[in-house]
């Protein structure tokens, strides 16, 4: 390890020497560039000199820093929906130079845009998608609701396996494999009510990307993308309060200044109430049902001087599910978040991070309500999570205009526990205790963006990864036996507090480049390896709030992937029109498949029901996005395949995955009919996912038992899933402070009864016969209504 961090220093001096020449005799413009009505530092702000190709965006936190030759220059600050500003300064020495932009009255009337932030064309990220709230809100709502996730599925390679699905899948990879980070602490369970709404509160979400390929070198333990969401900080001019109430849910947010101009909060809050509404309709068994969910998020930032701002941010979030005294669950997401920046001058900048997150479920079964007489009790319960502790600290170093380095160190510690679990039957009490497991991620990365002329540019790093697996604890061993069988165990060792059980190093490179054919068309190409050394066990098409999280131990090695993107991108000279087209090839190792009929709840040894697989995922991504004027919205088409190969599984040949889809378009489209009146709509067309079904039966007593003879998996394909919901926007006239709008949307327009999975069951007339029967989540027309206020 410490060969390894001294080789990155090494090369970090090594640049540095070389390119610091460069940026001599010049003199660096920086500063933040923030919301002028409320305060909000503004992420992804173009910053240029007028007239020329010199500029720079500002980072997550607001921050710029612009190397420039001495002399007078005109710098532009711009971005959509903001009316542009142009500064001169004059450059004789270092200086900040804070900005506050205003937001544009309307863009109805605009043709041409003068004043844009950097387009695809421009930046070295493939595989990247950039939303902000005003964007998620013109999309059509579920129930009346903005949603983050529903948002981020009309984006191109990212999929699910149906309505009411728990998580996303991008580019081939499984939903586990998706880094969710909520103001940079990791999420591990990203949806309310088992999947039809996202734990984001958009009342406090400011903006997120999606990267699906060529990772920056500071993101890693995870294979198939990074959702990096990042919360408001509150307004710091006036105190506000901003809510909707719908048919399903309520939300309620407060901001305003601790400080004017150097301090704020933001408090936002809902709660779903689908269990009152309906509790005077339930009776017998049914009265104590409960069917709720609630989240809090929270945030505060407190300029401690021009050179150090302090944020701190937290997620509250729980479900809770159950009939009567019968089942009752309960799962829910805490997450605890500490920043530090720090300029150290015009060019260094740093980034301290460190957070808490933890993610816990619960499972009870009880038959209390159900007896009539002395029935014994009976009852089981079983609860499981899963905690983390991590740190980074993440530098900037902004050597020229063309030239920046990203370093950085991160250390996460992790706590699993798998499972306790107990109940009582004939009045014997019984308890299964899983023990705990530990593990330590570590990384160290370094990553340089360099682009030399107008045309060209290059961003490339290294990121190395160790990970340790770590007592208290034990250690199982199994023999070899043949594939697709439960393997014996053959013996075991336990080992002390923080005892090296078992340890993983990898080198992670990472480069993407880009050519700039001329100022409207550009081509990229990428390639990043990435690890992951937390799995999630499931044997479901979509996981479930109750599955297992385990880390990578002696008998789980690591995931790896291998991704190679080249891109092509288009910007319509008039800057209205956004085309990209992107090809990407994925290899997997090391994924998790199971054994027919494996063991995964409260299982001591359920490493023996686990099989070793390997994945590939290629395809193709368009989309063309319009966002200037009074219809905007964009078109995203998807051709991929995904696949797995798994020894002892579908005779050791390649298989669908379950969440593959061929086919996958979006059409989202939003228009203004003016200034308080908006309608959107938003149609989903995807081939139908990959299932299991018998090809022949076994007779047993006048009883047909399915069987597969061909014994391969996802042998047949569920039929297409297309939708079209609409949503209808009226805002009500502005009383002094006091704006209200309306909203009306319908979900599943013209009620189409799509298949989650078709299953087969006896016909009750005659045996010898089955009935397929489609399972639909959602089969008929939603209607929901929100209004929506801002005080």
């Amino acid at each position: 390890m410490r060969k390894h961090l001294i080789l990155l220093m090494s090369l970090a001096c090594f640049i540095l020497q070389g390119l610091t020449l460069h940026a001599q005799q010049r003199f660096t413009v920086s500063g933040y560039v923030k919301d002028q009505q409320n305060g909000e530092s503004l992420i992804g702000i173009s910053v240029s000199k007028a007239g020329t190709s010199l500029g720079t965006v500002t980072n997550e936190y607001g921050f710029f820093s612009l190397t420039l030759p001495a002399g007078e220059h005109e710098l532009q600050f711009s971005y959509i929906g903001y009316t542009p500003i142009k500064q001169t300064i004059t450059l004789n020495r270092n200086q900040q130079l804070n900005i506050k932009l205003e937001k544009s009255s309307s863009q109805l009337s605009e043709i041409v845009v003068n004043g844009k932030q950097e387009k695809a064309v421009n930046t070295l990220n493939t595989s990247i998608n950039r939303l902000d709230i005003a964007q998620m809100k013109k999309m059509p709502t579920f129930l009346g609701e903005v949603d983050v996730l529903r948002s981020i599925q009309t984006l191109p390679g990212v999929t699910t396996v149906g309505e009411g699905a728990n998580g996303f899948n991008v580019r081939g990879g499984a939903t586990d494999e998706n880094l969710i980070l909520l103001d940079e602490a990791p999420l591990y369970n990203s949806t309310h009510m088992l999947g039809f709404f996202s734990v984001f509160n958009p009342d406090a979400v400011k903006s997120l990307n999606l990267i699906k390929g060529g990772f920056p070198a500071e993101y890693g333990g995870r294979t198939s993308s990074v959702l990096d969401i990042r919360m408001k900080d509150g307004d710091n001019q006036r105190l506000g309060l901003t809510g909707g109430i719908g048919n399903i849910f309520s939300r309620l947010a407060v901001e305003g200044p601790i400080k004017k101009d150097e301090s704020s909060f933001i408090i936002a809050a809902r709660r779903s109430y689908v269990d009152v509404l309906f509790k005077p309709f339930l009776k017998g068994d049914m009265a104590d049902t409960k069917l709720y969910f609630y989240d809090v998020t929270a945030k505060g930032n407190f300029k401690l001087n021009k050179n150090n701002t302090l944020f701190v941010s937290g997620y509250l979030g729980r479900d809770v599910f159950g009939f009567g005294k019968d089942i009752n669950m309960s799962w829910g997401n805490t997450t605890g978040t500490v920043r530090w920046n720090h300029v150290f001058n015009d060019r260094l900048f740093l980034n301290m991070t460190t957070f808490y997150s933890k993610y816990d479920y619960s499972l009870k079964f009880s038959n209390e309500d159900k007896k009539t007489g002395n029935e014994p009790d009976q009852n089981s319960s079983w609860t499981s999570n899963i905690i983390n502790y991590g740190v980074k600290p993440s530098f900037t170093y902004y050597i020229s205009t063309s030239n920046s380095l990203h370093f950085g160190v991160q250390g996460i510690y992790y706590t699993f526990k798998p499972g306790k679990g107990g109940g009582t039957q004939d009045n014997q009490q019984s308890e299964v205790l899983l023990k705990d497991q530990h593990a330590l991620e570590a990384a160290v990365y370094l990553d340089h963006e360099y682009k030399p002329s107008k045309k060209f540019g290059i961003q490339y790093g290294v990121r190395f990864s160790a990970y340790q697996y770590l007592g208290k604890g034990t250690a199982y061993y199994y023999n070899d036996t043949t594939p697709g069988v439960r393997r014996r165990l053959i013996g075991s060792k336990d080992y002390g507090n923080n005892e090296l059980i078992k340890g993983y190093y990898y080198w992670e490179p990472r480069a993407s480049a880009k050519y700039n054919i001329n100022d409207n068309h550009a081509v990229k190409v990428a390639y990043a390896r990435t690890t992951q050394f937390m799995h999630q066990l499931s044997n479901t098409a979509s996981p479930t709030p109750l599955d297992i999280w385990t880390p990578s131990t002696n008998n789980i090695e690591p995931q790896v992937a291998d991704q190679y993107t080249l891109g092509y991108f288009y910007d319509a000279p008039s800057g209205l029109l956004e085309l990209s087209g992107e090809l990407f090839y994925k290899t997997m190792k090391h994924q998790v498949d199971y054994i027919d009929n494996a063991n995964l709840q409260l299982n001591q040894y359920i490493e023996a029901d686990l099989l070793p697989s390997k994945g590939r995922a290629y395809g193709l991504e368009l989309m063309a996005k319009k966002e200037v004027g009074a219809t905007t919205g964009w078109v995203s088409y998807t051709l991929s395949r995904t696949e797995r190969q798994t020894n002892g599984i579908s005779k050791n040949e390649w298989f669908l995955n379950r969440y593959d889809r061929t086919h996958n378009i979006n059409i989202v489209v939003s228009h203004e009919f003016n200034k308080r009146s908006s309608l959107s709509a938003n149609w989903v067309y995807a081939s139908g996912t990959p299932g299991t079904f018998a090809d022949s039966r076994l007779e047993y007593q006048d009883w047909d038992i399915p069987y597969n003879s061909s014994d391969e998996r996802n042998n047949y394909r569920l039929p297409a899933f297309h939708r079209l919901d609409l949503s209808f926007t009226r805002k009500g006239k502005q009383h002094k402070r006091w704006q209200g709008e309306w909203v009306f949307s319908l979900y599943n327009v013209y009620a189409r009864r799509n298949a989650y999975t078709i299953y087969f069951q006896q016909n009750a007339d005659d045996p010898s016969k089955k009935d397929a029967k489609r399972l639909s989540i959602i089969g008929s027309i939603l209607p929901g209504i929100t209004y929506n206020f801002k005080f």
